[in-house]
């Protein structure tokens, strides 16, 4: 009996060494989430890796959704101590983070990007709406005979919609369902579309939600993972294919890609920043507050973030495209990140 005392009291001490060791081994930060707000984080965690004693942060393209549930799982070294996303956090989530034992969530909101439905510069710029993006997008569309029911999607071509849109398949590259991307277009484009028909718009929550949020599957639409170079790849080798991103890369390879107009407006950083391009939305990233002081660095990363040189007019992350948030609105985030003030259950009233 003693033996195997001993032995348990051997295996204790094991598992609390390799316990520490663990802990101890994390030396980074570790940020996972939005394949849109990758690009931007990745260049403030070079710069950061750049000019601080610290190592460069190490940084995950999931999807916002994605990002969330691992950020949320719980805390400690082997979960993540940041997440970005290219939607505001949901309730649900959350909630999940709170069950979790994941307490104190930072919300910092850093900035606004366009959404932009894109082809190849080879091809003619398109102009769509809203209504034609939803006709061309949902899985069950309004009848063509004009009477109040719904049918399966039946539109093979651009237009069999309408005789101005191109004579080309209806090909469009874009993001799962895991993506914050893939949300807010189904929120400002394809909701927007569905509410266009009064029929659809006086149905009840539920059955809007389901008519509005639910893409087609017959190959028309194509989950091309959380990596938007490729898309842009696609577009290239296939000038009749539209591909769904954020503005950041289309600004990127401009020299390749075009952004087609939404109701009439095209995609630029000024038709953004000043509202007037309707496909538009805010990015954030979500701070873990209870590993700060335990990852080193991760003040000092937030504080680089939120400088002026990075997010600012005139910032390093306005070149590569992403908008600026008005003066006022970049002091409060940038007290709220230095405060490290968590979020409330009140912010989702």
């Amino acid at each position: 009996m003693r033996n195997v005392l001993l032995v348990l009291a051997a295996l204790a001490v094991l598992v609390s060494f390799s316990g520490t060791a663990n802990a101890q081994a994390r030396d980074y930060i570790s940020i996972v989430g939005s394949s849109t707000v990758y690009p931007f984080a990745t260049v403030v965690a070079e710069q950061f890796g750049k000019t601080t004693k610290f190592p460069t942060p190490k940084i995950e393209s999931t999807g916002s959704g994605g990002g969330l549930k691992l950020f949320c799982a719980g805390v400690g070294v082997e979960n993540p101590d940041i997440t970005n996303a290219s939607r505001r956090i949901k309730k649900s989530e959350f909630e999940k983070c709170q069950t979790n034992g994941v307490k104190d969530v930072v919300e910092v909101k850093i900035g606004y990007d366009g959404i932009t439905f894109a082809n190849s510069k080879s091809a003619k710029q398109a102009n769509f709406s809203r209504k034609q993006l939803f006709l061309a997008l949902a899985k069950m569309v309004p009848a063509a005979d004009g009477s109040e029911k719904l049918v399966a999607n039946p539109y093979k071509n651009w237009n069999e919609i309408d005789s101005s849109l191109p004579a080309a398949k209806i090909e469009v590259l874009g993001p799962p369902p895991t993506s914050g991307t893939r949300d807010a277009f189904v929120e400002l484009v394809m909701e927007h579309g569905a509410k266009e028909f009064p029929f659809i718009k006086a149905m009840s929550k539920d059955e809007f939600k389901a008519v509005s949020q639910t893409v087609r599957e017959d190959g028309a639409y194509i989950e091309a993972g959380e990596n938007d170079n490729l898309i842009v790849q696609k577009l290239e080798a296939n000038p009749d294919a539209f591909g769904i991103f954020g503005f950041s890369y289309l600004d990127q390879n401009i020299d390749k890609i075009q952004g087609s107009k939404i109701d009439g407006v095209a995609p630029t950083f000024d038709a953004i920043a000043d509202g007037s391009y309707p496909v538009s939305r805010p990015l954030f990233f979500y701070i873990k507050k209870a590993h700060v002081g335990t990852i080193p660095g991760m003040e000092q990363y937030v504080a680089e973030f939120t400088s002026d040189k990075a997010w600012g007019p005139d910032g390093y992350l306005a070149e590569k495209g992403m908008i600026p948030m008005p003066d006022q609105e970049r002091k409060e985030f940038a007290a709220a990140a230095k405060d490290l003030t968590p979020m409330t259950a009140a912010a989702f009233k």
